[in-house]
């Protein structure tokens, strides 16, 4: 005689509470895989040690390693370069999206906001991303570490003799009197028109200068001029357009400066056109432990599932998606449409994600819902919901998931869905809501974690692939 469905359910469910509270060791079954991470609670925390094992690509790759990790070995021992505490990351994450805010009503994106001018903080941390490259400028080439950013378009690091202020770094700066292929861009030159779809640019003895300000209120000025660009020993591009800083505040994590990703002509993607046709991929470890990459160019592989760029946001160095649902546990939230208007873009120097506050109130009682079983406590800085895990060895977290234009969905990874802020103790919901339902939301870094994103200029699209750092 068949056993009753209803048994089976009731039984598995018994055995896994039990299971969980005694402590054992978990597997997923049929029943549970689809809507929760089973997971043991230690595994949330960052370790101390590099994990150097990372997936290499086909194509041109560069190790993608987190600023304030332990696999970018002595930079965080430099003096001033201490990683930065939750509360200040947050901090600074907030000012970068409110910076991305005013940037698009700057463009006459949200004609009915102002634009905001954020204050300069002198010594604060770039609000341009947590992960770096490393690339080779000038003839005899030097090594550089960078941070790239797909929000941002002028590639900069800075210059002897730094004229005005320098900050302390990895290596030592580019010597533009050593490098027989740097060039100084003339005023009177066409290119130096370019400098203002990023920053601003002015003159200075007929050399065009550059100046650019991130979220933070950190910025960099110096000589707008083109150098010989090495990324590998076969992939070598003469006369890129970079900033050859000489006044830069701010301690940034002993990168050397940045590498911009962004849509406009000056970023990387369109100068490498010819050679990597605006393709370029990435994947962000699970955490600031492991080691990722960054890819240019190469072939697409079949199991990356796109999602067209928003053409609400062609003129803006930010590349927009439309994000059309989202789901908790196996179950798609119940979300107006009209919360999503605004729009999205992904970015890889927003920390935590942000969505409109209708969608996120959605998600986060979603959320709550389904964590009854755990103890919660005070929010912490951008997060609202909040638990104490230390009492438990294992946790079940339900799915969270983002759908995407196009019948695009993306189970975020477990390293997604949950922050640690004070250990165990303080465990919380890693997303957060805007102020207003009109502001754009950002997909941030953390919700990347493990995928292959790939961004397809030429063809106007982003895609998605699960396991791509493995």
């Amino acid at each position: 005689m068949a056993t009753p469905i209803c048994s089976i359910s009731l039984l598995s469910v018994f055995l896994l509470l039990f299971s969980l509270e005694k402590g054992y060791a978990v597997e997923e079954n049929e029943a549970t895989k689809s809507y929760l991470h089973i997971i043991k609670v230690n595994s949330l925390l960052p370790t101390t040690a590099c994990n150097h094992s990372s997936k290499v690509s086909n194509s041109l790759s560069l190790e993608v390693v987190h600023r304030h990790g332990p696999c970018i070995g002595i930079v965080n021992q430099e003096k001033g370069a201490d990683a930065p505490s939750n509360m200040e990351i947050f901090l600074r994450d907030q000012n970068r999206v409110d910076s991305i805010h005013a940037r698009l009503s700057s463009r006459g994106m949200f004609p009915e906001k102002q634009a905001t001018t954020l204050p300069v903080q002198s010594g604060a941390s770039i609000g341009a991303g947590d992960y770096v490259v490393t690339v080779g400028l000038g003839t005899p080439k030097k090594e550089f570490t960078l941070i790239f950013d797909t929000g941002s378009d002028i590639t900069w690091t800075q210059c002897e003799p730094c004229v005005k202020t320098c900050y302390k770094q990895k290596e030592p700066r580019l010597n533009p009197s050593t490098s027989t292929s740097y060039k100084n861009i003339s005023c009177s030159s066409a290119l130096c028109k370019l400098v203002a779809s990023e920053g601003s640019q002015s003159c200075s003895s007929s050399t065009c200068l550059y100046q650019v300000q991130y979220g933070d209120g950190s910025y960099s000025i110096g000589f707008f001029a083109t150098e010989t660009l090495t990324l590998s020993s076969s992939n070598v591009f003469k006369n890129f357009l970079f900033g050859c800083g000489q006044q830069n505040n701010g301690l940034f994590g002993g990168a050397a400066g940045l590498l911009g990703l962004g849509r406009t002509k000056l970023a990387l993607p369109s100068q490498t056109a010819k050679t990597y046709k605006k393709l370029f991929s990435y994947c962000l470890p699970a955490s600031s432990s492991s080691k990722g990459y960054l890819s240019l160019g190469g072939q697409v592989s079949k199991s990356v599932k796109f999602t067209p760029l928003s053409a609400d946001f062609d003129s803006t160095p930010f590349y927009g998606l439309d994000i059309t649902g989202l789901s908790v546990g196996g179950r798609q939230l119940s979300i107006d449409e009209s919360a999503f208007s605004a729009g999205t873009v992904i970015d890889s120097g927003t920390v935590i994600t942000r969505l409109s506050p209708t969608a996120y109130s959605e998600l986060s009682s979603a959320f709550q819902n389904l964590m009854t079983d755990y103890p919660s406590t005070s929010g912490y800085s951008i997060f609202d919901t909040c638990y104490d895990f230390s009492k438990y060895d294992t946790v079940r977290i339900p799915k969270v998931g983002v759908t995407f234009k196009g019948g695009v969905e993306m189970d975020i990874d477990v390293s997604g869905i949950l922050y640690p802020v004070n250990g165990l103790k303080k465990v919380c919901l890693a997303f957060a809501g805007n102020d207003d339902d009109s502001d754009t939301s950002i997909f941030g870094n953390v919700q990347q974690r493990t995928y292959q994103v790939v961004y397809d200029g030429a063809k106007g699209r982003v895609g998605f692939a699960p396991g791509g750092c493995s």
